[in-house]
C-alpha cells in the first residue's frame, strides 16, 4: 500500500488520519474498506511460476495501473502490482522471500549470483543462537515464575 501514490482511510480505520501520501513508486492507490482479511495462503508467482506461501493481510482495495501487472495468484485470484518496468513489487502477501525456489530466481533475475539455501532452517538457527544467548545471561526460570 505504502509503496503507492497515496493511502487513503475515509472511515478512520487506522485512525485519525484520513489520507497519507505513499512512497510513489508503484502507479496504485488504495482505500482502507472495514473489512480486514488475514489469513494463511498458498500462491504462485506469475513471473517464475513458482509455489509462494506465507500469509495475506488485506484491509483495503488497491487499484492503479500497475496492478494491471499482477506479482501473484492466490487462490486463483490475481494480487499485486509491478511497475512498468518490473523493478518494484507490490503484494498484499507476506514472506514470499521465504519461499527458497521463488527468492533465488529473483535474486538470479537482479544479476546476483545466489547460492541455494533452506531460508526456514536459516532462521531457525538464528532463533536458536538467541535463545542460548538469553539462557547464558538471564535467569529465565525466574522471568518465567514472575509472568506466571
Amino acid at each position: 500500500q505504502m509503496l503507492g501514490r497515496i493511502v487513503r482511510d475515509p472511515h478512520g480505520i487506522e485512525g485519525s488520519v484520513r489520507e497519507a501520501p505513499g512512497l510513489g513508486l508503484l502507479d496504485i492507490e488504495t482505500v482502507m474498506e472495514p473489512e480486514k482479511m488475514v489469513r494463511n495462503v498458498t500462491a504462485r508467482s506469475l513471473a517464475f511460476d513458482l509455489p509462494l506461501a506465507g500469509y495475506e493481510i488485506h484491509v483495503g482495495r488497491t487499484t492503479g495501473p500497475d496492478c494491471a501487472r499482477p506479482v501473484a495468484v492466490i487462490n486463483n485470484v490475481a494480487d499485486g502490482a509491478s511497475s512498468a518496468d518490473g523493478k518494484v513489487l507490490g503484494t498484499y502477501l507476506h514472506g514470499f522471500f521465504s519461499a527458497d525456489a521463488f527468492r533465488a530466481k529473483f535474486l538470479e533475475s537482479l544479476g546476483l549470483a545466489v547460492q541455494p539455501e533452506n531460508h526456514r532452517a536459516r532462521v531457525e538457527r538464528a532463533l536458536d543462537a538467541i535463545a542460548a544467548q538469553l539462557e547464558q545471561h538471564l535467569d529465565c526460570d525466574a522471568i518465567f515464575a514472575a509472568a506466571r
